[in-house]
Order: C-alpha cells, then structure tokens, then sequence
C-alpha cells in the first residue's frame, strides 16, 4: 500500500505541475472586435460554449462563453463560429434510434467548428453521442445535412440519408449523383466533396481544418524492455487453528520484454490514449525451510517456485505535455495473466499455477515521441487460485524502457 500511495502522490505532482498550454489563437466579439490573445486548447471533444484564455504569455487566466463572442479560432487548427441553428437530437446509438423517419430538430445557439471554409464551408457539431454535420454557401443560412438511422420494425433499420439530396442540389460543380452516393456520413468524405466544389469553383483559396486532425499519429507501436522486482509468498492455513505457515521467497529481479500497440484518442490535444501490452515475464526462487519444526522427525526442505506467464494488460494512459519534445505520463490498467507451465515445489507436494488477474499504475516519461522510461507498480496477485488451503501473493515492480517503432 505504500508504494501504491506513493504512486498516487507522484500522479498528483504531475497534475499540478504539468505545463497548461496556451496557444496563439484570436476571438471576436458582439460588437465586431477581434483580439489576439492565447487559448488554451482543450483541441475539444464536444462543441465547447466557453474557453480560458491569456491577453499574453504571462498574464493572469480569464474566460469567455458563447453569449459573448460570435467567432474564435485557435493557431492554423481549430476555427469555431457561434451559429443558431436546427440540431436534430436523434442519435446513432443501436438502443436510442427510433421508429421516426423525420428529424428531431431543435433550435440551439452553438459554437459549430469549421472543417472547411470557403465559397462552401462544412462544420461539425458534436454533444456526447450526437454528431451532426452543417453547411452553407456563401452567406446563406446555415443549414443541418441530415442522416438518421431509424426502425422500419422491430428488426429492420433504415436510414435517411437526405444529406445526399442537399449536397447533389447545392454542390453542383463536377459532382455527379454516382459520386453523391458514395460519399460517407463522415468528416473525411464530406470535407472532400466540400474542398472539391470550392477547388471547382474557382473561388479562391479553401481551407480544409479537417486535413490537419488527420495528420495526426494516432497509433503508435513500440518495443518495451524493462526489469521486474519480484516479491513472492506462500501461506498455508492451518487445520486447527494454530499460526498460519507462511513462506517467503527473496526478492528477485528478472527481464520482461513487451510490444506495447497504443491508441491514441483524437480530441483533447492527444492527451489520452488506450494501450495493450502482451508481456513475457518469469520469476524464480527458492527457500530452504523447516518441516515439523521442534518435533523428533524435524526436517529441511527446499521450497522453489517456477512461474512463467505472458500478461495482457489493457490501459488507459494520460499525457501531460511540458514542452514540444517532453510529456510525462499516467498509466491505469487492467492485467490478464496466462501462465506458461509453472509449478511451486512445496515440499512433498507439487502446486499447479493457476494465476489470477491484476491491477496496475505507472508513471512514466517520454521524450520526442520515441523513448520513454515508465515505473510501474502491480497489485497482489494470487498464484494459487485452485486450493483451499493454499494461497499466495505475487507484487511486481517494473522499470521498462520504451522505443516507437512508428
């Protein structure tokens, strides 16, 4: 628990002292006013309605909402404009799509983000489970381009896909009806078809926000070689009630190498990602003990232990950024560990392996996006799983070195 809770104090350090950033970007306001300051970016989620921002690089912290200001945009990335439009509610979640056909709109005051501007501009509208596309032309209104899955009956859906009718009415420029019908509900076929009227038209330059989110590198694989420290114990209850006998082996340090593949979510700057990392680990031991201690046929034995496993643990993992080149990071997942022909040596008596699952926390440091360092410390785990009379405690603490590979 010790090392657990110095874990924890070493992740509350990170919090607190991890460099908030704060980027070059601009706002306007009611009146027409622009002003260059620095926003954080949160590189959002879900459409925000408010931001932090600095007058400059080091002046004190100050917000604005959406009632305020009608259009930001932080560096050559994100671009939001405050909009009042219809947002159909419905959403694309199997057990909340119903049996409407028609859209579900209502009228709400949003940020839209732009993913082109342009003679056309496309925007998004993310709120939890509902992501919703809009569009205009010049300075017309702008309008929803509507998708919705819905129930034909009870095991058949449907889909309004009227999206595609607006864009053959409105982007009529070297955009056919058989191109019309392959174009996706999605960011990237939409933001194509949008780019590919305003190259069309000849209007001057178009920006595509969307082409900079996907440049992004959102999978990383790496190698990971490292050294465990391995404590192990045995402890057999006793049949009447006297002290339990407890066995404990040495701490020991033995290698484990991984391949790590990482996920990296694409909102909130790449600051989370989810990770697996099947692990070869071993740990190997021995301890001479007394048998029948104090008694006329008192004896020695070696106890050994073998233990082999590959674990599988799944994770989720948290950046902080303290400069371009440097991040610390936070580490929470869940092992599954499948033993490799491992047996401990009790005596007379020969105990089959049957390795139970764990926790594990780590913290680490990653320089460049290419080598890192991550201390990480695991939960108890039981080896002895398949006996009554039998358990056990099996703790690891690692070092592991990382390299990307890509």
């Amino acid at each position: 628990m010790k090392k657990i809770g110095l874990l924890t104090g070493l992740v509350s350090a990170c919090f607190f002292n991890a460099q908030i950033r704060f980027e070059k970007g601009y706002f306007v306001n009611n009146s027409g006013q622009r002003s260059e300051v620095f926003i954080k970016n949160l590189d959002w989620k879900n459409n925000p309605t408010e931001f932090e921002f600095r007058t400059d690089e080091t002046s004190d912290v100050k917000k604005e909402n959406i009632k305020n200001i009608r259009e930001f945009g932080v560096g050559h990335e994100l671009k939001y404009v405050r909009k009042t439009v219809i947002v159909d509610q419905s959403v694309e979640i199997l057990d909340k799509i119903s049996d409407k056909k028609d859209p579900e709109f209502k009228e709400e005051t949003v940020f839209l983000k732009y993913l082109v501007e342009g003679k056309a501009n496309l925007f998004y509208y993310e709120k939890g489970d509902m992501k919703k596309f809009f569009f205009n032309i010049d300075d017309s209104q702008v309008v929803p381009l509507i998708f919705k899955s819905y129930y034909l009956n009870s095991s058949q859906i449907s889909y309004n896909e009227d999206y595609k009718k607006l864009l053959g009415k409105s982007l009529n420029c070297n955009l056919d009806q058989n191109r019309i019908e392959k174009i996706q509900y999605q960011a990237n076929d939409l933001s194509k078809a949008f780019m590919g009227y305003n190259e069309c038209t000849h209007t001057g330059t178009a920006v595509n926000y969307n082409q900079v989110s996907e440049k992004r590198d959102l999978f990383n694989l790496n190698v990971r070689p490292g050294v465990n420290f391995s404590s192990f114990e045995t402890v057999l209850s006793s049949y009447y009630g006297g002290s339990d006998e407890v066995t404990k082996f040495n701490r020991e340090t033995a290698f484990r190498i991984g391949v790590e593949a990482e996920f990296v979510l694409p909102f909130n700057k790449n600051k989370w990602a989810i990770f697996t990392e099947p692990t070869f680990q071993y740990y190997k031991a021995e301890k001479e003990s007394v048998v029948y201690p104090g008694q006329s046929f008192e004896m020695k034995s070696t106890r050994t232990v073998d233990y082999k496993s590959i674990e599988i643990p799944f994770g989720v993992r948290h950046y902080f950024f303290i400069n371009d080149k440097s991040k610390i990071f936070v580490n929470l997942a869940y092992i599954f560990d499948f033993n490799l022909k491992s047996e401990i040596k009790y005596d007379y008596q020969i105990l089959e392996i049957s390795s139970g699952n764990n926790m594990a926390f780590g913290i680490g440091y990653k320089y460049n996006d290419r080598f890192s360092a991550e201390f990480r410390a695991a939960t108890n785990r039981n080896l002895l799983q398949n006996y009554n009379t039998f358990t056990s405690r099996y703790q690891t603490m690692s070092l592991i070195l990382g390299y990307t590979l890509f």
